[in-house]
């Protein structure tokens, strides 16, 4: 049986592999932002589509390492149908995660979780928040 250690980095691995919501939204009135992770030159393009004050489709494109290539992936799965409000809260949960090693309420992050490990390992914290980061700047535009 696998350990959650082994759960977790399979399922990393298998976002970085097969991004889901890898794809520009190329349509009127959706929001997007261009961001590079200044601590090693990931890149991503997150794209938003807001109705309605849920978030209706979300999608990225970029190049970077599997750790913020998964969390792009990841995130842009869990925040579809949310609202900028709930959005913002698990944008919360990730960072105090990453950050400081607290595990988010139950269900709040879903696969995020997985990126859990990535706490101690302080260089790539920026890689595991990316696209997190890009949805502040988003959020900005928004307000």
């Amino acid at each position: 049986m696998p350990t959650l250690e082994e759960l977790y980095r399979s399922v990393i691995m298998d976002h970085a592999r097969y991004r889901r919501n890898f794809r520009k939204i190329d349509k009127h009135g959706v929001y997007y932002v261009h961001y590079k992770n200044p601590t090693c030159g990931d890149v991503m393009t997150l794209f938003i589509d807001i109705k309605n004050e849920k978030i209706e489709d979300a999608a990225f494109i970029g190049d970077g390492c599997s750790i913020s290539m998964a969390s792009s992936s990841i995130m842009t799965e869990l925040i579809k149908g949310k609202t900028l409000k709930e959005a913002g809260l698990m944008r919360e949960a990730m960072e105090n995660m990453i950050r400081k090693g607290e595990e988010p309420e139950e269900d709040l992050l879903g696969d995020a979780v997985s990126l859990i490990g990535v706490h101690p390992l302080r260089a790539r914290h920026n890689c595991a928040l990316m696209p997190w980061q890009a949805l502040d700047r988003i959020k900005e535009n928004v307000y």
